[in-house]
Order: C-alpha cells, then structure tokens, then sequence
C-alpha cells in the first residue's frame, strides 16, 4: 500500500490501479523527457556557444580552410622569392623577413580590390595565452609563439611557449614550455618565432636562446646568452633576426633598474617612473650550434627591435635607440660585430621618446618616434640616408600634440616601395597616414590622414598594381579597405589571415561583400 501524508489530514490510501497508472506516467514522462532532451540538447548548446561568437564568426559557424587551390601556387611562388636564413615559406621570419619589411607579395588577397567586403571568422580550437606571433612552416603547419605578456603584479600565467596546430581548426598538435617565471623569478617579457632554412625554430627568451625540432617541438640546444653590465634577471632576447649568411643576430630588452614588474609593459613603465634603463647587447650565433661567435655591449639601451640589410656589400645591422639610430657591421669571414661610428643621426625632437624598429625604403632607413610614447612632443616620420645621416628629412603627420593627449606609436612605419608609400600609425591619438615619398630627396608628403583606433603593426599583401593595407585596430572601428583586428596581423595559405585574441588566436577569410545583410567589416 502506498500512503501520501497531508500534514493536517488522516492518511489517503490508493488503489492498486491508480498506483499503476501513476506510476506509468512517470515511466512515460522519464522516456519523453530523454527523447525531448537528446533532440534538443544539440541546439541548447549550439545556441549557448552562439552567444559569445561575433557576427563574422556565425556567418562562417566553422573552421575556414581558405581557398585550397592556392595553396600549391602559393608556396611555389614564396619558393622563387630569395629567403636566405629562413624557411621558405609565406611566413617563416618574426614579421616576414630580416628587413621586418611587413610585405607577403606570394600571399593571395581573396576580398575585392575596388568593392565592399565581407570577413569571417574562427576562433582556435585550443586556447594559446598571450598568442605573440604565428608562423607557416608548410601549408598546414602552423606555429604560435606565447604565454609571455603576463600582467605587471600578481600570479603570472605559464610560459613562454611554443607551440604547433592544425593551421584550419586551431587544435594544438604539440606545446613546448620554455619557463614558468612563477618558479623560476625571472623577468617575462615579448618573445618572437623564427623559422630556420632546416624547419627548425629559433626561439629567445629571458637570457636564453633555443633551437627546437618543428615536427616535435623537442629542445635540440639551448644557449645562455650574455648581458653585459645588466642583471640577467632584468634581460629579455627578445629581438631575433637571421643575417644572410644564416648567422643569428640576437638583441635584448633590458628591465629599468630598480622597477618590480613583468612583462614587456614594466620597461615603459620603469622609465616613466624615472628608473634607469641598462644599456643591450648584441650577439652573433652559429645558427646550428648557438655557438656564441662575438657579441658586443650597446651605448644605449635599445627597446625596439632591429633590421638587417645589405649596404654596400656589408651585412648591416639598424636599431633604434633613445638618441636617434645606430648601424652595426656583420662580417661573417672575421665573425665580428662592429659599430659603423661614421653613421650616427640624431634626429629627435626635445620630448620624444626613441624610435621604433626601423624600416629599409630604398636607400634611406625611416624612423617613426615616440615608440614609448610622449606626453609633450607629438610622432614624426624621419628618413635617414644610409650613405649619408646628414641626409635627413621630417614630417610630424598627424600635426602637434594637443594639450593633454598622449602621443604613442609602437608600430614599425610601414613601407611601400613599389608605390613609394609609408604608412604611420599612433593610437595614443587614434590617428593613421599615408605619406608620399621622394626617393630621390627624401622629401615626404602626407596623402592619406585619417582618425582610426589603430594599435599595432601593419602588414601588407602586395602586388605590382594592388597593395592590401591591413591595420591592427580596437573593435567597434570600420574604416574603408579595412579589417578590425586586435594585433599582428599573419597572412596565411589560402587567403587567410591569422590574429590573436588574447586566449588563443582567429582565422580570418575575406571574401567580396555577396548581400548588404551579410556580416561585414569594410
């Protein structure tokens, strides 16, 4: 017998077949909410995962392989461009080449040239914290660079690593940690990726330089590296470039004295705290060995990266620094750095701050200042000859500094020899140009001065008659010709186009604007 109580009332008692009939009923409603569950369980979670996705991420709802038909075409056409000390690949260096030239001429732009165009998007599959650049090795093969922009104070994420995936879903095939400056204490800060001619990567952190296997991720050789007059602990190789002889040619960012704080923001922080910077360091590396061949103390400390070059038949090494720039000398017969003192401009203005990396445009090096920014002195745009430093020319794009804005303007100027272009970007006041340029006198003139809320480094995808300009924004802008994105930009096989996203890193897909209601960034 079966009794249900009433707090109030005597005790009910039911029949036999009412029991059997309620207890069918429980029987039929277990089954129909199993059957309803499994049917909708698939749309409750599609719906759920719908949520956080962007309009351009519903609109591709899935990985984006790219146009598979390129791929073929256009690793064979990167093969015919001279790479020497890198893979050949569309991507194989830190920012394409050991110029930092920003220009991917194999790379296939999909969109439109002349009309309205329509972006999708992916995220990764797996996350990759603090995603700093990501390299094609074949088409497929993806590396990814991380977990080295921790937060100024408190726990610090683990890392830097490096790391392989699927270049369609994101899915890790393998992740090599290189540290955990939990443990360790060590200053954390920006790492790049190189991809050496054998498919073996190059990779720098803290005092240290590896070489790892590309298949496995397995570390082959590890170097400490030398620092000078600075703490080691206060040091960060982060600056890693391949010389045409295959010679590594390494440089550090150092930690201002005195300042507690990870990542690549204390050094900005530390000197406008007054903290006193160390001067660098600069090192040659056998590229198979890591094998230490010379390295040589730096006047100044340099914070930006460097470029090499060819000038007159001598492997030469340009960096930016707080008094203007500095040209080192690579001779690979004698295996010695050594300062080119008869090259030396100086032309900042009273209140900027040392210029970025710099950019080869014929035969003149252009400059942007402010690389760590300026409360008083807005950015310029300088071009420097490399025959000559007195040979210098100046243009301020974006003006004079207004009262209370802060002028910064990390990004390396881009260039554009075939249009005779540079372009310049400062988000400390949301402003981006277009600059003419003489290449016989040096002459500038700004053409294209537009308001954007640009952030990082442009990339550009080249041909003859066509160059893509991407720029690296904050979301919410849309500017015409222009995708909205949050950092480096990484051309891909296929058409596609990588960025990180904090966490891991999206795949992007342009393709011609098909219907106004279609998701779009123009």
């Amino acid at each position: 017998m079966f009794y249900l109580f009433q707090t109030s009332s005597p005790p009910i008692t039911m029949k036999k077949s009412t029991l059997i009939i309620l207890c069918l009923g429980i029987v039929i409603g277990i089954i129909a909410y199993k059957l309803l569950w499994t049917v909708a369980q698939p749309k409750i979670a599609h719906r759920v995962a719908q949520i956080s996705l962007t309009d351009n991420e519903k609109a591709a709802n899935g990985p984006l392989p790219g146009d598979v038909s390129l791929c073929a075409k256009e690793l064979a056409a990167q093969q015919e461009i001279p790479t020497p000390g890198y893979y050949s690949s569309l991507n194989a260096a830190e920012i394409t080449d050991a110029q930092r030239s920003g220009m991917f001429p194999a790379a296939t732009f999909l969109g439109s040239w002349d009309g309205s165009n329509k972006v999708f998007a992916w995220r990764s599959e797996d996350d990759y914290q603090a995603t700093a650049y990501i390299n094609n090795r074949k088409p497929g093969e993806l590396y990814i660079a991380g977990g080295a922009n921790p937060p100024l104070k408190g726990e610090v994420p683990a890392g830097p690593f490096v790391a392989k995936a699927d270049a369609t879903t994101g899915k890790q095939i393998w992740r090599t940690y290189l540290d955990n400056a939990n443990a360790s204490g060590n200053w954390l800060a920006a790492v790049n990726l190189n991809i050496l001619p054998n498919g073996q990567i190059v990779f720098a952190w803290e005092n240290s330089i590896a070489l790892l296997d590309g298949d496995t991720g397995r570390i082959l050789k590890r170097t400490t590296l030398p620092t000078g007059d600075t703490s080691p602990t206060d040091s960060n190789y982060k600056h890693v470039t391949i010389a045409p002889d295959g010679t590594i040619i390494a440089k550090n960012q150092t930690l201002p004295s005195g300042y507690v704080g990870q990542g690549t923001l204390a050094i900005i922080k530390g000197v406008l705290a007054g903290c006193k910077q160390p001067n660098s360091h600069l090192v040659a590396l056998d590229p198979k060995t890591l094998e230490i061949l010379d390295h040589v103390p730096l006047p100044e400390p340099v914070t930006v990266p460097h470029i090499i070059t060819m000038f007159e038949g001598k492997t030469a090494i340009y960096l930016g620094a707080p008094s203007g720039a500095f040209r080192y000398f690579w001779d690979p017969a004698a295996k010695k750095l050594s300062q080119d003192t008869s090259w030396l401009p100086k032309p900042l203005a009273e209140g900027q701050s040392t210029p970025d990396a710099p950019s080869l445009l014929h035969d003149w090096i252009i400059l942007q200042a402010n690389g760590i920014g300026s409360k008083t002195t807005a950015s310029s745009i300088i071009a420097v000859h490399q025959k000559d430093a007195a040979r210098t020319k100046v243009i301020y794009p974006f003006g004079p500094l207004e009262e209370g804005e802060f002028s910064n303007a990390p990004p390396k100027p881009q260039t554009d020899p075939e249009n005779n272009m540079i372009y310049s970007a400062d988000f400390g006041v949301n402003k981006v140009a277009g600059i003419k340029f003489d290449p016989e006198t040096g002459d500038m003139v700004c053409t294209v001065p537009a308001t954007s809320n640009a952030t990082g480094f442009p990339s550009s995808i080249a041909t003859p008659s066509n160059c893509s300009l991407a720029l690296l924004s904050r979301p919410g802008v849309t500017t015409a010709k222009r995708i909205d994105m949050r950092s480096l930009l990484t051309p891909g096989y296929g058409g596609r186009v990588y960025y990180s996203s904090g966490k891991g890193f999206i795949t992007l897909q342009v393709m011609p604007a098909q219907a106004a209601s279609s998701p779009s960034t123009e």
